[in-house]
């Protein structure tokens, strides 16, 4: 059941196009016209509106954005349209719109069901929605690495499960293996800095530093340095405040100030201020006496010890050499030495992490060796598989007698794991070389299909491989950019037939040259320029009877009136319907 079908593209200054809308159907529809009328834009649209890459060069030019707006209808329920509602977009009536804008700078923007979304989003939305084919992707079906891919994805979890693990398995052993190395190479460079460490935390250890001693040494030095100048200063302060012992005449503050409270106690009843205030002489009077006291003790117990000060400069300069090597103060010696003790315990305990990490890292090459060895048996059953369905396709495609297969390998290394009994290389998609082969017809021998097929024949193989991806992995529209370049005659029809019946359980799109594809179509879009060379919104039209039968004719002989040309369309077309 399809699940999602692309309803409408609006295509303005893009290419070509001035402003045309391609309207789609389910089904399959076919886009035509000249060489160069802009039939090519139409893929190039929707990969805009599915987060492909924004090319500013596309821009026409004189405009200053290109945007391609879009319409699909989708389930609610539908992978793609939980996804779009994640991302904050709305669903109208079933309905999802994608937009995508490109500036003539480069600039790109992409909104998503009214909503402004990362063009990451829409990329994501793609691998749900459409499958696009083009001439690039052909190329790329030649690659290794996308062989792989593609068996992968037809094996679906036989072969993703496996995959997972062993995928986690070599990320931890590349962490482990580049940690050991990093261990290793240091090894020296770790001796050093830990004999280094030792050598400072023996120092400070030899010395006992306590958390702001400096600060006390420091002020106690202060006061030593200057001892008699502070026990007489004081001692003149006591006698200015308590009197003088040996100088019975000499007025003292506290005398003073006993006789001011004197005077005014004979009179403080008549005026609570003056009351008050005599209340607060005799609180001058009390701490006059508390600090004079004070002073007495001070200079009584004043250490001017010359003794002292020399011990307490010399702790002073011990705790300097310190200072001068590991931190501003004595706190921030402090903090160095707890700091490198837990540093020279990590270092004094890498030699147990290396023996840790080693026998984590051969334990991890077993695991990965087992793992290695599950998913290449995967592979290979998925590859006979699909190898089969494969073939079976490419005999409804005009190539009954051609034959497909995977050949499976591994390249031994010495460094590598073991897979099959012998150490081989590996990598993060396991241990094993795909390639698909064909074999063109009965005797020839298995080649590469970048050696040994044709364009057409590549052109086939890929579709096949599309229509079996379609039985075991669908998605609900796929759009087709000339899949049938370098073919012609039977096999031309039997492509069209193929994306027919393709297109009874997806909506298929598919631009081609061929009037033999474009027969089998339920609908055919006509893509013209005007006189200016512009596509226009009149430049996309729908043919239906006459005009499809005169395209179709185009397209067979370059010539809309022929006679022949017309007969042999309206042969193509009934030999389409019959099929259908």
């Amino acid at each position: 059941m399809v699940v999602s079908v692309l309803e409408e593209m609006r295509i303005r200054s893009l290419g070509v196009i001035d402003d045309a809308v391609v309207e789609l159907s389910p089904g399959f529809t076919a886009v035509t016209g000249e060489t160069g009328a802009g039939k090519t834009m139409v893929v190039t649209s929707l990969g805009l509106l599915l987060g492909g890459r924004a090319d500013p060069a596309l821009v026409r030019i004189g405009a200053k954005s290109a945007v391609v707006e879009g319409r699909i209808s989708v389930s609610p329920d539908a992978p793609a349209a939980l996804r779009a509602e994640e991302a904050g977009a709305e669903l109208d009536d079933g309905t999802l719109l994608i937009s995508r804008t490109v500036s003539a700078e480069g600039r790109s923007r992409a909104h998503l069901g009214g909503r402004s979304v990362p063009v990451g989003i829409l990329a994501e939305l793609a691998d749900e929605l459409v499958a696009v084919h083009g001439q690039t992707d052909q190329q790329g079906l030649l690659r290794p690495a996308r062989q792989r891919e593609a068996l992968d994805r037809y094996a679906g979890a036989a072969v993703s499960g496996p995959h997972a693990e062993y995928a986690a398995a070599y990320r931890r052993l590349r962490a482990v293996s580049v940690e050991l190395d990093e261990l290793t190479a240091r090894a020296r460079e770790r001796a050093r800095e830990a004999d280094l460490l030792r050598f400072g935390l023996g120092e400070v250890a030899a010395v006992e530093p306590r958390a702001g001693e400096d600060v006390e040494l420091a002020a106690e030095a202060e006061r030593l340095g200057h001892a008699e100048a502070l026990a007489s200063a004081a001692s003149v302060a006591h006698a200015a405040l308590a009197g003088n012992p040996e100088d019975p005449e000499t007025v003292d503050a506290t005398t003073l100030v006993a006789g001011a409270g004197r005077a005014l106690d004979a009179v403080r009843a008549h005026d609570p201020a003056l009351a008050a205030l005599a209340e607060r002489i005799g609180e001058i009077s009390i701490l006059l006496g508390d600090v004079a006291g004070e002073l007495a003790g001070y200079a009584d117990n004043l250490d001017a010890d010359p003794l002292r000060l020399a011990a307490v400069e010399e702790r002073r300069a011990a705790l300097t050499q310190l200072t001068r090597k590991y931190g501003e103060d004595i706190a921030a010696v402090l903090a160095w030495a707890e700091q490198g003790a837990a540093r020279l315990t990590e270092l004094d305990g890498d030699d147990d992490r290396i023996g840790g990490l080693t026998a984590e890292r051969d334990a991890l090459r077993d695991e990965l060796s087992g793992l290695a060895q599950a998913l290449t048996d995967a592979r290979t059953e998925a590859a006979a598989r699909f190898a089969e369905a494969v073939t079976e396709e490419l005999a409804s495609l005009a190539m009954p007698h051609a034959r497909v297969s995977f050949a499976i390998r591994q390249t031994e290394d010495p460094e590598g794991v073991e897979v099959g009994g012998r150490p081989v290389a590996y990598g993060p998609h396991g241990a094993d070389e795909v390639e698909l082969l064909l074999a063109p017809h009965p005797g020839a021998p298995p080649r590469p299909i970048a050696k040994g097929a044709s364009g057409g024949e590549l052109s086939r193989v890929m579709l096949a491989v599309e229509v079996v991806f379609a039985g075991t992995d669908p998605v609900p529209t796929y759009l087709f950019d000339e899949v049938d370049a370098g073919v012609g005659g039977k096999a031309a029809v039997e492509i069209g037939r193929r994306l027919a019946k393709l297109a009874k359980s997806a909506q298929v799109v598919v631009v081609t040259h061929l009037p033999q594809v474009a027969a089998f179509a339920d609908r055919q879009l006509l893509v013209e320029k005007t006189n200016d060379g512009t596509v226009t919104r009149s430049g996309v039209t729908v043919l239906e009877g006459e005009d499809r039968v005169r395209e179709l004719s185009r397209m067979l002989a370059g010539q809309e009136n022929s006679e022949t040309a017309r007969a042999h369309a309206e042969e193509l077309l009934a030999t389409a319907r019959a099929d259908g």
